[in-house]
């Protein structure tokens, strides 16, 4: 980017960031020099329409969704703008009736303190008091320290307060806030995995890795749904069969105890449990796996939830089963000593069986919809990995990707050599992980080359050992990791490259996990070759495959940018244009073979000779141009010096035994020897001539009488 255009974006985003604040402080400037004036002039009208027209265009960019990225700027601005407009409108008031006004200006302090962050409320108060003392010293009176530094110290007072107990408040309101949604959804969480709905590596209950966002909402709605359908079954057999209580407790990840699960009764504050599952009715009928009914004086003893005395004639539990295992207890109570019936037996077996369904069906839907979000963020991750134009755009997108499938506390991403039977670290995230990058081992015992060989994810159940196993190779140590997963970079079977996931969590990258980075590896590995079959399309378009330099489209496109940019700051530029001498005699005598070694050396001295900012181009056949920015006449002699001697006192490697290469260089320099391209390049082209006429193997130097000459 041209340093003008970068320049101009360097202001443009300087004045829309500080804008704001320099509005308020001209502002304050007009107020404080026209604070006398009794009644409003055309010119305090035109003010207070600039502070209208500015706070508002301020509140517009506040309810914008990037205002998190320019919030500290805009919410000083704003502050100081209502600390002008209260400041004006005691000032417009009068000093006797403004007094009264005057507590506004640290109603805003206040507000500062509390709504924003410490360096806004800071600039606030220091805006405040310059507009303070700068209105004392402008009323006329004599000022007096004691009037110059009241508002300082009240201001300072005032808001540091404000700060210190409103914002220790509003923590403190945050805190409870979070702590309460924190409880809220772990609470939903443990009712979700006591159903089963969340499941965790290979089905087993427990603590999904990503349990955030849609899958959170997902878990909450199964949660809903299933409870719903337990208090219509509750509700639906207590009408039915005129019960006092009818209780689902359902049992803990241990075994060893009941908690109320859902309810339905007519007595108030029963308790929740916990019950233990080795007494009464529910163990025998968990042990047993029927329907069991106590009937008389000793039902009581039997109904665990209530807190006091009550009479109980008959009670009842039936066992709710799920695929073969005893999960919960429907139990039921009623004060007449009746026993139940076959119907009403019929009726409780009937209304657990539709509790088991109820929760089977929603576990179902519950898998599918993670299923469904799962390959929504796949298809997501898929889109922007067929965006991602470069390797390092790719593997950035590859390793966020991952973090939406799983948590890991760090990811290397290693590139394959086949030729050099390397690895190479190529991309790391993680705490300290950057001292990894670019760090290469051999393609030996690791777990990385053995994933890479067998193609195939190592280690098999994702727990890592880091006395048995060796990941890249011995002096590259990990961090402290309960779990790893490497992931082969495969396309048509040929490896890429590997992907390594590394958590301090047991059991990250088991079942589902697993196979969904399974896929993204592949979508990584596919955008990878893409990659890198891009970039090499643009190499054949830019570069020249023989020596690696620029071709001619490339160098002609570069020099006019060149040329433009020197036009524009009026900076000087050379063109230098290289020819190998009697070059045919060499092809003739020695072979192509040769011909082409002695192009690609002197192609390196070129490449060497150059900086940066130089620009070095393969012309055609052997014919070279290095087209130098910021290099006058005399600059631009030396470095065509240098390369013409470094090239006569090289003894070329690789080629017949006592070749020796000369060059003849012309050089040309902008704006004397011409103002655009083509005639700065016809001027260079002359002085090589000038060059080749006078003997070869030397430098000329274009002007008017080489330009008579030719």
């Amino acid at each position: 980017m041209d340093l003008s255009v970068r320049l101009v974006l360097a202001i443009r985003d300087w004045v829309a960031r500080w804008s704001g604040l320099g509005t308020s402080l001209l502002l304050g400037a007009y107020l404080v020099a026209h604070q006398r004036r009794a009644l409003p002039g055309p010119a305090d009208v035109a003010a207070l329409a600039v502070l209208v027209a500015s706070s508002s265009r301020l509140l517009v960019r506040r309810l914008r969704p990037t205002y998190a990225e320019e919030h500290r700027h805009l919410e000083l601005a704003l502050v100081t703008h209502a600390v002008v407009g209260v400041e004006a409108l005691v000032t417009l008031v009068g000093s006797d009736q403004g007094r009264s006004y005057q507590p506004a200006v640290y109603a805003v302090l206040m507000l500062a303190a509390v709504l924003t962050r410490p360096i806004v409320a800071a600039g606030s108060v220091a805006f405040t008091i310059l507009l303070e003392a700068g209105l004392l010293l402008a009323d006329g009176s004599p000022p007096g320290y004691a009037r110059l530094f009241a508002p300082l110290v009240l201001a300072l007072l005032f808001t540091s307060s404000n700060f210190a107990i409103f914002k220790t408040e509003v923590a403190r309101v945050r805190r409870f806030a979070h702590a309460r949604f924190d409880a809220e959804l772990q609470k939903m969480k443990d009712a979700a995995r006591s159903y089963r709905v969340l499941t965790g590596p290979g089905g087993s209950v427990g603590p999904r890795p990503s349990s955030k966002g849609e899958d959170d909402r997902a878990y909450y709605g199964a949660v809903e749904e299933i409870r719903s359908a337990l208090q219509f079954a509750l509700d639906l057999v207590r009408s039915t069969l005129k019960l006092r209580t009818a209780v689902l407790l359902w049992q803990d990840a241990g075994g060893q105890y009941f908690r109320v699960q859902e309810l339905c009764s007519s007595e108030q504050g029963l308790s929740t449990g916990p019950f233990p599952a080795h007494d009464g009715i529910v163990a025998a009928a968990v042990s047993g796996r029927k329907l069991v009914t106590v009937t008389g004086t000793r039902a009581a003893r039997h109904v665990p939830y209530y807190p006091r005395s009550v009479a109980v004639g008959c009670v009842c539990a039936v066992p709710v089963v799920d695929h073969g295992h005893v999960r919960g207890v429907l139990l039921v109570d009623r004060p007449e000593k009746t026993a139940i019936s076959g119907h009403e037996e019929g009726v409780l077996l009937t209304a657990t069986r539709f509790i088991q369904r109820a929760i089977e069906n929603e576990r179902v839907f519950a898998q599918l919809e993670r299923a469904k979000l799962e390959q929504g963020k796949l298809y997501r991750a898929a889109d922007r990995l067929a965006a991602a134009t470069t390797e390092a755009q790719v593997i950035e997108v590859g390793v966020n990707s991952a973090r939406k499938f799983t948590a890991f506390d760090f990811a290397v991403v290693t590139l394959f050599d086949r030729n050099a039977l390397e690895h190479e670290i190529c991309a790391a995230s993680g705490e300290d992980m950057q001292s990894y990058v670019g760090r290469r081992f051999a393609h030996n015992s690791g777990l990385v080359s053995m994933s890479i060989a067998n193609r195939h994810p190592l280690p098999y159940r994702g727990d890592y050992d880091p006395i048995r196993q060796l990941v890249f190779a011995r002096g590259i140590e990990l961090p402290p990791l309960s779990s790893l997963l490497v992931v082969p970079l495969l396309v048509h079977e040929r490896a890429l490259g590997s992907l390594v996931l590394g958590s301090k969590r047991r059991g990250a990258f088991g079942g589902a996990a697993r196979t969904t980075l399974e896929v993204l590896a592949s979508h990584l590995a596919v955008s990878l070759a893409n990659a890198r079959m891009l970039k090499r399309l643009e190499e054949l378009a830019t570069v020249d495959g023989l020596t690696g330099l620029l071709n001619k489209r490339a160098l002609m496109d570069s020099a006019s940018q060149k040329i433009r940019s020197a036009q524009r700051f009026g900076k000087a530029l050379s063109v230098l244009i290289c020819d190998l001498d009697h070059f045919k005699r060499v092809n003739d005598e020695h072979g192509h073979d040769v011909g082409d070694a002695v192009i690609r050396q002197f192609a390196e001295i070129l490449h060497a000779a150059r900086r940066d900012i130089d620009v070095v181009g393969r012309f055609g056949g052997e014919e070279f141009v290095v087209i130098c920015e910021e290099t006058a006449e005399t600059g631009a002699l030396q470095l065509a010096e240098r390369i013409r001697a470094e090239l006569e006192a090289r003894v070329l490697s690789g080629v017949a035994e006592g070749l020796r290469i000369t060059c003849s260089i012309g050089v040309a320099t902008f704006p004397s020897a011409g103002r655009d391209w083509e005639a700065l390049f016809k001027s260079a082209d002359e002085a090589l001539y000038a060059s080749k006429r006078g003997g070869r193997n030397r430098v000329t130097l274009w002007d008017e009488r080489v330009h008579a000459a030719a």
